[in-house]
């Protein structure tokens, strides 16, 4: 009798143990669900900051279909720095100027190419405008310093300038500092 008490016992630790283990899986496997949502939306977010809009992400247009617009000659008087004195006085830098030659690169297969892209040196003193204001708004040391994000920002101007993304990259060479 007391072997089958002994392997009554053991069965139904058994059936216990099966039940417990079945109640912890269900609970891991929704908690499990949870994390992985989690884990998948941060890295979507993640993505989506890697992506910059209207940024230089590079875009697949083809050599082809892209026409540069040159415009050179810009000499740009930039904003003066300004620092704190000890006894609280501001005091403002020289005045430093930026030179530099700018390069439009715009998609001709773009529906809004042929609204604007065909006759934009008709729009050119407007654009000298829009870059002027964008980068006259910077010093020097920023030019130096962190010039992509100056390029981006002149990018962004002149998508919204036209109002369309038509202009997908721009270039800025023969850069000069005084």
């Amino acid at each position: 009798m007391k072997k089958n008490l002994l392997s009554v016992l053991v069965l139904v630790l058994v059936v216990v143990n099966i039940a417990m283990s079945a109640v912890m899986m269900i609970s891991v496997i929704g908690t499990n669900k949870k994390t992985a949502e989690l884990i998948t939306s941060i890295a979507t977010v993640l993505n989506l900051e890697l992506y910059n809009p209207g940024g230089t992400v590079e875009v697949d247009v083809p050599l082809d279909d892209i026409v540069v617009h040159d415009m050179v000659g810009f000499m740009i008087p930039l904003a003066r720095s300004k620092t704190m004195n000890a006894d609280g006085s501001v005091t403002e830098g020289k005045q430093a100027y930026f030179g530099f030659d700018l390069a439009l690169q715009m998609n001709s297969k773009h529906e809004d190419y042929n609204n604007y892209g065909t006759n934009i040196t008709d729009r050119n003193s407007l654009l000298q405008d829009v870059v002027e204001g964008v980068i006259s708004s910077h010093t020097e040391e920023e030019c130096r310093d962190n010039f992509d994000s100056i390029k981006e920002e002149l990018l962004q101007a002149i998508q919204g300038f036209f109002g369309s993304d038509f202009v997908f990259q721009i270039s800025v060479y023969n850069k000069k500092f005084g």
